[in-house]
Order: C-alpha cells, then sequence, then structure tokens
C-alpha cells in the first residue's frame, strides 16, 4: 500500500513531465542546423533512411512498453496470492520467433543502411569543385588549390580562406578533410552527414546543395577548451556570385599592408606570427586575414563580423572566447594555443600593451573591404 501512495503521490510530477517533453518537442529548430530539413543529395539520402527507422523503433518501442506495461499490471502483486508464479523452463516456438524476428528486424534496416553509406561515400562525377579543409584549435581553415574543371570558377590561384566555405549550387563540392592537431568531426546537418577528421589520416565528405544560400555547421568532437565556439558555415553561390568571390578572394588587400599598420601587426604586436595580412594564397596558423571583411563572421564562425566585436577581440581575445593562450605571446611551436590577450603584460616577458586605438586602427585596416 505504501509503494501505491507513493506511486500516486508522484503522478503530478510525472504529468508535468510529460507536458514538458511534448512542448519541446513541439518547439521549432531554426537555428539551421536541422538535419531533417535536407537542402542537398546526401543530406536527402540519409533523411529517407532515418524517417522510416524511426518510425519502425517507435512502433517496436510502443509494442515492448505497452506490453510490459499490460504484464505488469495483469501480474501485478495481489493480497492473498503466492508472489513466486509458475515456473515455465523453455518453449522452442517462443525462442525460436524472438531470435529470428529480431534478426529479420535488423537486416530490413541494415540493407538499406549500407547502400546509403555506400551511396554517400561515392566520389562525384562530371563537374565537380575541390577544396580541402583542415581542422585547428579552434577553427577551420579551407583551400581551394588551382582547378580547370570547374567551368567559369577560373581558379587559377590558390584562395585560403577561414570558417566559411564556398561552393556553387549544383555542383558537388568534394572536400578533403585533414587535421593538424587532434581528432575534430566535420558536420554540415543539411547538407550531409558527419565525418570525422583524424591527425594523420585524409578523409573525404561530398556536399551537394540545390539551390543557393548559407548552411551552418558545428564541430561534432569534442576537441578541447573552445570546442563548443568551432563552428563553419557552407555558402551555396551562383556560378556568377562564386566567380566574383574567388576573383575577390585572389586579388591583393583592398589598402596596402604598409607603414603604421605593417608596423602593428608585424613589429609591435608579432600578429605576423601565425596571420597573413597581404596575400590570400597562403596557409598560415592562425585564420588568414587578408580578406576577412568578405566574411560574415570570425572567432571559429561563432562571432558576427563587425567593427565593435572585431576590436574587443582584438584587444582581447580569450574574453570572448576560452583559450590556453591567455598569457602567452609565443609564437608557434608554442603548446599554448588560440590568439593572446592584448590588454595586459604576459608573464613570459616585456610585451607591450595594445590601447583601444592601435586595436581600431587594425580593425579598420581589416575590414576596408566587402
Amino acid at each position: 500500500m505504501k509503494l501505491l501512495r507513493d506511486a500516486r503521490s508522484g503522478a503530478p510530477f510525472a504529468v508535468l513531465l510529460g507536458l514538458a517533453l511534448v512542448v519541446a518537442g513541439c518547439s521549432s529548430n531554426n537555428n539551421g542546423q536541422n538535419s531533417l530539413q535536407p537542402k542537398g543529395r546526401n543530406a536527402r539520402l540519409i533523411s529517407d533512411l532515418f524517417i522510416p527507422i524511426v518510425i519502425l523503433a517507435g512502433i517496436i518501442g510502443v509494442l515492448v512498453v505497452g506490453a510490459t506495461v499490460v504484464f505488469a499490471i495483469k501480474f501485478r502483486h495481489r493480497e492473498g496470492t503466492d508472489d513466486n508464479p509458475k515456473q515455465i523452463h523453455g518453449s522452442t516456438p517462443l525462442e525460436i520467433g524472438w531470435t529470428i524476428v529480431p534478426a529479420l528486424i535488423l537486416a530490413v534496416i541494415a540493407v538499406p543502411t549500407i547502400a546509403t553509406i555506400f551511396k554517400i561515400a561515392e566520389s562525384p562525377k562530371g563537374e565537380v569543385l575541390h577544396a580541402t579543409v583542415v581542422g585547428k584549435q579552434w577553427w577551420w581553415q579551407a583551400q581551394y588549390d588551382k582547378q580547370d574543371t570547374v567551368a567559369n570558377a577560373n581558379i587559377a590561384k590558390t584562395v585560403v580562406t577561414a570558417n566559411e566555405i564556398h561552393m556553387i549550387a549544383g555542383v558537388p563540392l568534394e572536400i578533403a578533410l585533414q587535421s593538424d592537431n587532434v581528432i575534430h568531426s566535420f558536420w554540415i546537418p543539411e547538407l550531409g552527414g558527419k565525418q570525422d577528421v583524424i591527425p594523420g589520416r585524409e578523409q573525404h565528405i561530398t556536399f551537394y546543395a540545390d539551390k543557393p544560400g548559407t548552411f551552418l555547421g558545428a564541430c561534432a568532437e569534442f576537441c578541447g577548451l573552445s570546442h563548443a565556439n568551432m563552428r563553419m558555415r557552407v555558402v551555396a553561390q551562383t556560378r556568377a556570385d562564386f566567380a566574383t568571390w574567388v576573383a575577390n578572394q585572389q586579388n591583393g588587400p583592398a589598402q596596402a599592408w604598409s607603414g603604421e599598420i605593417e608596423k602593428l601587426t608585424a613589429n609591435t604586436f608579432a600578429c605576423t606570427n601565425c596571420h597573413v595580412f597581404n596575400d590570400s594564397s597562403k596557409a598560415t596558423y592562425g585564420p588568414n586575414l587578408t580578406h576577412l571583411a568578405s566574411r560574415t563572421t570570425f572567432a571559429g564562425g561563432s562571432m558576427e563580423l563587425n567593427r565593435a566585436n572585431l576590436v574587443g577581440w582584438i584587444l582581447n581575445a580569450p574574453g570572448d572566447v576560452p583559450m590556453q593562450s591567455k598569457d602567452c605571446r609565443l609564437p608557434p611551436p608554442a603548446t599554448c594555443v588560440g590568439m593572446p590577450s592584448f590588454t595586459k603584460n604576459t608573464p613570459k616577458g616585456d610585451y607591450p600593451v595594445m590601447t583601444k586605438a592601435q586595436a581600431e586602427q587594425i580593425a579598420g585596416y581589416l575590414l576596408a573591404e566587402k
């Protein structure tokens, strides 16, 4: 009787919990990372596989839970009855049944799953755009080398950018994934599945985008202090827009990197230990900043690119995104990872403190073009 009273006293809580789960399930997902809203071939293949399996699993779950509830009620303890039920030792038909039925269910799931895996892993044929994406801590470097196979793209010179990967809508983008540090996982839900990025290995993933648009993603493998801030986006463009983007990236910076800005970034604060300001074809330890203004985000894709955010970041990046380099200004191969703070001296030497005016000057140079 005590157990029955306890169960009754917990009923309101169970009802509230159930309502909360229902409300949470009804909320809309507008964060741009919804794998149930595929925007390309591979993402659609995954969704078309996932939905029937979820329905099948739901039916089985309802039957199992329903049977559990029925048997719990039917064979519940009753006053005056023996707690030990009649012992039945073995039933060949039942044992064969509960072995064969799950095997058949798994086979029904396995066949289309394996077929989908092979379909997604196929190398695209015909016109294909290629890029190499390298997982850093905690951002993504994208590099496009010279390509003659993509009509009108005119990629005659290497282009290096960060966190925002461009492609042509309707043309498959084959990405070679690498890591120069730890294991990451590359995931753009609306364009395809996840792909682990493993140091010392080159993995491949192909994206198809039906229409122009921006598709958001994130690193899906814990990779250190700022894993949650390691985001990225794929920008699918028309052929004309992509060609314009490539042409702009292959140009030099909007303002000459010389004079006071060169002194600030190369000498005073040694930004060039990690970054390049005047050549978008060079891969660097930190993001290539030659055409930073052409991007919509920075800081691993976690912050909107605007003047206020950028000035604050230049002054004190670890104040916005956790980094191991808070008190370190040593160049690679220093073990402290990330951009240091310039708002104070560091215990590793006599380094200058950056003023807001200096940060404004650097930000103005970086934002000189769109």
